[in-house]
Parts: C-alpha cells; sequence; structure tokens
C-alpha cells in the first residue's frame, strides 16, 4: 500500500497532506530531526530521526519507493526518492520527475555558486493560497495514479 512521507523540515502544508492522505486511507510518515507537534491520529506517524547530517533525508530515500509519494523541497533528497521509483512533490505543488530533476540540480548548484560568490539569491516568494491549492491538487493526482498503480 502507498505511504505518505513529508520531509517535515519547514514544510508549510502538513496539514493540507494529512486531510488528502486520509481521504484515501493512506499512512503518511512525518521525518523529522527532533518532536513536533502531531495530530493524534493512528495514521499519520512522527518519525523522529538522529540529528545527524541529512538523517531525515537518508531515513526516507531508504524507505520510499514505487507506489509512495515524498514531500520536499530538498533537491537532493527528492533525486534519490525518484531513483528509486517513488513520486515526489514540492511544497508548491510542482511534481519532481526525472526529466525535471537534472535541470533543478544543475539551479541549486548554480544559486550555491552565486551565494558562496556574495550574490543574492533573491530567494521565494511567500507561501499563499494559489501555491496551496496547486499543491492539494497535485498531491491528489498523484495519490490517484500511486492507488492505479
Amino acid at each position: 500500500m502507498s505511504e505518505v512521507y513529508i520531509d517535515a523540515d519547514a514544510c508549510p502544508v502538513k496539514a493540507e497532506a494529512y486531510r488528502i492522505a486520509s481521504r484515501h486511507g493512506l499512512l503518511v510518515r512525518v521525518v523529522a530531526n527532533h518532536w513536533m507537534t502531531m495530530p493524534n491520529d493512528p495514521m499519520i506517524r512522527l518519525e523522529v530521526v538522529d540529528d545527524g547530517f541529512d538523517a531525515a533525508d537518508d531515513w526516507i530515500a531508504e524507505r520510499a519507493g514505487p507506489g509512495d509519494v515524498v514531500i520536499t523541497d530538498d533537491i537532493p533528497l527528492a533525486q534519490r526518492c525518484l531513483q528509486r521509483g517513488a513520486a515526489v512533490l514540492t511544497n508548491r505543488g510542482e511534481e519532481r520527475s526525472q526529466a525535471s530533476i537534472g535541470e533543478a540540480m544543475a539551479m541549486r548548484e548554480l544559486m550555491q555558486y552565486v551565494r558562496e560568490a556574495g550574490g543574492e539569491s533573491g530567494g521565494q516568494k511567500p507561501m499563499g493560497d494559489p501555491e496551496r491549492r496547486r499543491f492539494c491538487a497535485t498531491l491528489e493526482r498523484l495519490l490517484v495514479a500511486a492507488q492505479r498503480g
């Protein structure tokens, strides 16, 4: 059965993910390196991992696979999960794919270079209702597809 994995660090759409996964009767694993308040629901589980570098990413990448959906803005984690056959969705509702992940990795490296060189990267605009609606619609589509196999 499919599961939803949430890279919980700074994920602003956890409540939306819980609601949509619940409609599909799917288990949600919220992965973090610290304890956080969670809904009292047996289908939502907090997985607290070591505080080591990329410990949450490693935990997700080792477990997510075909039929699962991973919610993360972390591009290297997205790449690892795609390689294992999981679907990947950003917090803003962008689906990552094998076709798009290379460009995302290249842009990440370019922006890191710009920051290290003293340039400004600008950052993302604040999360709003259009991004939340896009997230919900894309997650719904991915979960329906996962359940169909």
